[in-house]
């Protein structure tokens, strides 16, 4: 006869184990759910016919003895030799494997009345050789065991805490000396160890991914052909024409019209458009291609996925090596495609499957989901400081806009990562100009106190900008997830539709027919410096070509502006945070270029007697970056984060106040729209189940039983009645339920609903039995709900019942000899609980067996 018991549980609640130690890992081995952890679950429970020994008067002190922390000292280098004190608390495996033994022992003289008051604890005064409250340091505040989180659930952060501190107690109790010194600072050094390895692996992908995007973007319009002076195929027109003082006269370069000696310039036009049109649908299509067919976690930003895993959901997969590998060559592809989106937000997902892979073989952290999650936090970190060349936005990224719990040595974990990160990106110089990132400027003049208007104006229209931007993005989601929709299950098709529309916009617009990141660095940059790199035609001297570049400024803005809202969702690797900056900057250097030509044909107006003659009054690029901020942060309605990315982008703090008034315009009128940014707002799409600590939506005015499941509705498990594991199995296949209600339901003969029970092959556990009054006297006795097992717990309790274990197989107990379990379908099943199981016990035992299983 099976017994499924629980392990240091709630009356009747189950919690079935495996004596391997596997966490909820995001990664793609693991699909087995089952794992054994510490549990925390400070409880004092009795058994129904059980009391507390002393009587409910009689008071009950878990009081500990105050913790003085160790000074360094001499003696502290050296094994102690009172160690066996009586004062001294054991927590060495011995001791604990020892005060199991003691409990179970203790629990077979008791029978089913063990309860607290027959326990020897120091609450009791009956347990000796340690100090008050030892003993119960780990049955009423130590760790459990329990079945590893199933997919799209919730870790238990008290539990995984705790585990953490049951950890670190045993360590320091069972280490003394120079050696156990060292065991400390080596336990110590684990999560700093990943933190380097994981900034150093996230530096090099971002310079590989800058490198490989770039090449691909420019093949797009040609290539670099194989000549004397260093040309090579496999070089980007940067690296192509190096050293040349006009790129447009580089003779390595060659454009597809010169490949294929095109004289008309008709004609050359023409064959350029085609073949930009067709690399821009072939990469896009090959990206879609490699997230359907390999890693489908692999498509969007990733921030919204990031944002509810740190907040404790487990999403299997989506941290993995295969995540890892498609998001990092899809992005290439979708960068170089030339569709609006950004590589900024994917990084921080690249970042965070780094982390999540380099801590596998280190148990400490990958058994740990709390801790696991604190260096997810830091990676976070690294994505954004390679991303944006800015370690300290990183940290404040991950502060601002992603971390559910973000303690001070989270802060310091992050500013480490991100330095590292950012310090290899610097070592591998992609670029070959010491700049992290591209689009990374320097401005050398200052701004004067008229131009606060124009700076609130972007302020303004940055979040008028995402606000609408959010609105109509969601509506795209929505559609795409429609019926109306003809392409929703084909959305490789999807994206080779919106990569045509995207290549056919582009091209006859010279503002957008680059990429997003040499658009920005361009709009970014003052005229005087831009010289002959001013592809895009921004420094114009005539007043006409000044006002038609405006209208290609403001076009590009528009256009770009619908481009990403139906871009982002797609099923690519794609991030918002790049187009963003773009298409604020676009509107931005607009009204700069315009306010630069009102000064220049209108110099002794009032508001423009602080400009100084013969030296440049307004620099349009300034307006660019505080346009760029605006509509950043009325996309993602964050603001510390911006202002600093901001700062160490341009590295004038002059300019820090006109990019936080903007910031601060710009929040304020999103929020108007709505409170959400556009990551909250897909974490709301998605369902996700993310508590946002901002959210100050009042909770409806409705009872508890409108919202909770009606109990006709529910599946229970009559602890009552006789089960089997055939008649369990039967109610696994033909129920999708993630648990199950263990209950105790009212007698057969008196509860119509209910006389069904009795034969478990008949499926006893389709019923659930409300508690009703009638108008008469009596009334329907209710059933008693003894606890809670799950899908997962069950579906291992049953496997263990039905296999075959032995001392070679990892997954078997430690000291478990080889034991055949493998019962027979019609073996009985009892559902019980201990009231204070140990966490060494074994939770699947048959009486009559002398060895635990």
């Amino acid at each position: 006869m099976s017994s499924l018991r629980g392990g240091f549980q709630r009356p009747g609640e189950s919690s079935i184990t495996s004596p391997r130690a596997k966490g909820a890992d995001e990664s793609d081995n693991g699909d087995n759910p089952v794992a054994v952890d510490a549990r925390q679950d400070a409880l004092l429970e009795t058994h129904a016919q059980g009391d507390l020994g002393g009587g409910l008067a009689a008071p009950i002190s878990f009081k500990r003895n105050s913790k003085h922390q160790p000074r360094f000292s001499l003696s502290n280098l050296l094994p102690n030799s009172s160690s066996n004190s009586p004062e001294r608390v054991s927590s060495s495996p011995q001791f604990l494997r020892g005060r199991a033994r003691d409990l179970r022992e203790q629990g077979s003289r008791n029978g089913s009345s063990t309860n607290l008051g027959h326990i020897r604890t120091p609450a009791s005064g009956n347990w000796t050789g340690t100090k008050e409250g030892a003993a119960l340091d780990w049955y009423v505040e130590g760790p459990g065991r329990r079945v590893g989180y199933d997919d799209l659930t919730t870790i238990d952060w008290i539990f995984e805490y705790t585990k953490e501190r049951q950890r670190l107690r045993v360590l320091h109790a069972n280490t003394s000396g120079l050696m156990g010194y060292a065991r400390r600072l080596l336990d110590a050094s684990h999560v700093w160890l990943v933190l380097i390895v994981t900034g150093v692996t996230v530096g090099v992908l971002a310079a590989s991914i800058d490198t490989v995007s770039l090449w691909l973007g420019d093949i797009k319009s040609g290539y670099c052909r194989h000549s004397a002076e260093g040309g090579r195929f496999y070089l980007h027109r940067g690296f192509c024409c190096w050293g040349h003082d006009d790129p447009s006269h580089c003779q390595d370069w060659t454009t597809w019209r010169e490949a294929l000696h095109i004289p008309s310039q008709g004609g050359a036009y023409t064959v350029e458009y085609i073949f930009f049109v067709l690399y821009s649908v072939l990469f896009a299509a090959c990206a879609a291609f490699l997230v359907k067919s390999y890693a489908i976690y692999a498509r969007h930003s990733g921030i919204p996925e990031i944002k509810t895993v740190l907040g404790g959901f487990v999403i299997r997969r989506f941290l993995g090596l295969w995540t890892l590998v498609i998001k990092s060559l899809g992005l290439c592809l979708a960068v170089a495609s030339g569709l609006w989106l950004g590589k900024e937000g994917p990084l921080v997902h690249v970042a965070c499957c780094c982390a999540n892979l380099i801590m596998k073989p280190i148990d400490t952290l990958k058994n740990n989901e709390a801790r696991k999650r604190e260096v997810l936090s830091a990676a976070a970190a690294s994505g954004i400081s390679v991303a944006f060349g800015s370690p300290i936005g990183g940290v404040l990224f991950s502060l601002e806009q992603l971390s559910y719990y973000f303690p001070d040595k989270t802060m310091w974990q992050s500013f480490v990562c991100a330095m590292v990160a950012a310090v290899t990106l610097q070592a591998i110089n992609p670029f070959r100009t010491g700049k992290i990132v591209l689009y990374q400027v320097e401005y050398s003049s200052g701004w004067h106190g008229f131009e606060m208007v124009p700076f609130a104006l972007l302020g303004i229209t940055g979040g008028v900008y995402g606000g609408l931007f959010i609105k109509l993005n969601m509506l795209v989601a929505k559609f795409r997830k429609s019926t109306a929709n003809p392409l929703r299950d084909f959305p490789v098709l999807e994206v080779l539709f919106v990569s045509v529309l995207t290549a056919v916009t582009n091209y006859p617009n010279t503002m957008m027919r680059g990429q997003n990141s040499e658009l920005v660095h361009s709009l970014f940059s003052e005229c005087d410096k831009l010289g002959t790199d001013d592809i895009f035609g921004l420094c114009k001297a005539t007043t006409a070509g000044t006002i038609s570049m405006v209208s290609l400024l403001l076009t590009a803005s528009g256009l770009g502006s619908l481009l990403t809202t139906i871009t982002f969702g797609l099923q690519i690797p794609a991030g918002v945070i790049l187009p963003s900056l773009a298409i604020g900057a676009l509107y931005g250097r607009a009204l700069g270029v315009v306010v630069d030509l009102f000064q220049k044909h209108h110099p002794d107006f009032l508001i423009f007697s602080a400009c100084e003659p013969d030296i440049p009054c307004i620099t349009p690029g300034t307006y660019a970056i505080v346009g760029a901020a605006s509509a950043l942060a009325g996309v993602t309605r964050m603001t510390v984060s911006i202002v600093v990315i901001m700062f160490e982008l341009t590295g004038a703090l002059t300019y820090v106040l006109p990019i936080m008034i903007a910031v601060m315009l710009s929040k304020w009128i999103g929020d108007a729209f709505s409170k959400r940014g556009i990551y909250d707002s897909w974490i709301q799409f998605n369902g996700y189940p993310y508590i946002d600590n901002k959210d100050d939506t009042p909770a409806p005015d409705v009872t508890v039983s409108n919202i909770m499941t009606q109990v006709e509705e529910m599946v229970c498990i009559d602890a009552k009645h006789d089960h089997t594991i055939e008649s369990l199995r039967i109610l696994l296949n033909t129920t999708t339920f993630r648990g199950f209600p263990v209950i105790i339901s009212t007698s057969a003969s008196s509860n119509p609903a209910t006389s069904n029970l009795l034969s478990p092959l008949d499926m006893p556990e389709r019923t659930c039995t409300p508690f009703t009054t009638s108008k008469s006297t009596t009334a329907t006795p209710p059933n008693t709900l003894l606890g809670y097992i799950s899908r997962t717990e069950l579906t291992f309790a049953l496997n263990l019942a039905s296999t075959t274990t032995s001392t070679n197989d990892p997954s078997s107990m430690p000291t478990t000899p080889s034991i055949s379990r493998n019962l027979p379908p019609s073996t009985p099943c009892l559902f019980t609980h201990s009231a204070l199981a140990s966490p060494l016990q074994p939770l699947i035992s048959v009486p009559g067996w002398t060895k635990p299983l």
